[in-house]
């Protein structure tokens, strides 16, 4: 079976063909600038690629873009788009709605609509991709949704109730929803598999660090709490995002320098962070240059990050009563050796005995344990893989049809 991974984005899209026997990615790729002029690129798995400029007024000419470099020129991987069982998509924001993946109806889509709201630039392109992969594909290929939010569903109120008044809760289910839930999903279950033991039976603390970062408490296989919030704003600094800090910096700017709520939304999601720390990029490579040129204030933004990291990661492991493993994931967390040698050493009063060479290899990909024997918790750089849970639910939910 061939499922077709979609994620969409308001003026992209990027995709995945997953042969789910043996559960290889044939082809991957993504649309660009859509809207606004248009750009393409992908590759095969045998090592093909394509890279080229396109007009794409919309979703629906992405799609056939797609199509074409599916089943057309020297980067085909399939005769015709029949070869295709479903296609799976990643949806931001379920709410309170969707607390596990769903076959695609009207009135599914009709509940992605009602919570627009809660993620105005995510689940309008979502619907986007649905309503375009329907008119390439015909509404007979079935299609599945996956919510980056469900595995998130297992907090306690304690944990995903937001201290204000209570009314809001009932009026716009005001609360905790988290991100990143496929991410934190797959980790955590490829780090029993590595343990060799039951998720169920472990207490994980997952860090999926990248631009965008989260860190999540999982126990007993189910997650009781999570960094980000009601949006992805929240939980600590990351690229261009402030995390949680003092709501009353927020109104006390707001008046200092009369930001509209479109201003300070645009001030705390896009110029915050590491960026608005450092005054030199949201990329840590960039801000890593500056630190070693001198530059203090990018050295506070890494000083920052890795102490807030460190401090999630205690409060978490506060939270579940003692912890097994931790896990590094994400752009950052497969590949930054010092802020993972950071984090770790200090730590090390929880028994953690950090392994150098193994930090110094395990990058770009690669997967391993990052303790020594002897560690009383265990930590792993598992590279993610949102797409084939992705696949695997959508795989699950067709051939229960």
């Amino acid at each position: 079976m061939k499922i077709l991974v979609i994620n969409a984005g308001s003026s992209s899209l990027k995709y995945q063909l997953i042969d789910m026997d043996g559960e290889k990615t044939i082809a991957k790729g993504i649309c660009e600038r859509i809207g606004i002029g248009g750009h393409i690129k992908g590759s095969t798995a045998d090592g093909r690629g394509f890279e080229y400029d396109v007009n794409m007024d919309n979703h629906t000419q992405a799609f056939l873009e797609v199509k074409k470099n599916l089943t057309e020129g020297e980067c085909k991987v399939i005769d015709n788009l029949s070869d295709i069982a479903a296609v799976g998509h990643r949806i931001v924001q379920g709410g309170a709605l969707f607390n596990k993946s769903e076959l695609v109806t009207e009135d599914v889509i009709k509940g992605i609509e009602s919570l627009c709201p809660l993620a105005p630039l995510h689940n309008p392109a979502h619907i986007q991709g649905i309503n375009a992969c329907r008119e390439v594909f015909g509404k007979e290929l079935p299609e599945v949704v996956v919510f980056d939010n469900a595995f998130h569903s297992t907090m306690p109120p304690e944990a995903y109730i937001f201290p204000v008044p209570y009314e809001y809760y009932e009026k716009y289910q005001v609360r905790r929803y988290g991100a990143h839930g496929t991410s934190h999903r797959f980790v955590s279950a490829r780090c029993a598999e590595l343990m060799g033991k039951d998720l169920k039976d472990l207490k994980l603390v997952t860090c999926h660090l990248g631009n965008g970062s989260s860190i999540t408490a999982i126990k007993d296989g189910k997650v009781i709490d999570t960094s980000m919030g009601l949006t992805p704003l929240d939980g600590f600094i990351m690229g261009t995002r402030s995390g949680g800090i003092d709501p009353s910096v927020i109104t006390f700017l707001q008046e200092k320098e009369g930001w509209t709520p479109q201003e300070t939304d645009t001030i705390l999601n896009k110029k915050s962070g590491v960026l608005g720390i450092s005054g030199v990029s949201s990329d840590d490579r960039d801000v890593l240059a500056e630190a070693y040129a001198g530059n203090a204030r990018a050295k506070l933004a890494r000083d920052i990050q890795w102490y807030q990291i460190r401090k999630f990661i205690g409060s978490y492991i506060a939270a579940m009563q003692g912890v097994d493993a931790i896990v590094f994931t994400g752009g950052l967390g497969e590949n930054t050796e010092d802020l993972r040698k950071d984090v770790c050493n200090k730590l090390s009063y929880l028994g953690i005995i950090f392994n150098d060479e193994a930090n110094a290899v395990l990058r770009k990909g690669k997967e391993g344990e990052l303790t020594l024997p002897g560690s009383k918790v265990r930590v792993f750089v598992i590279p993610t893989n949102e797409e084939l849970v992705i696949a695997r639910d959508t795989k699950a939910i067709v051939e229960a049809l």
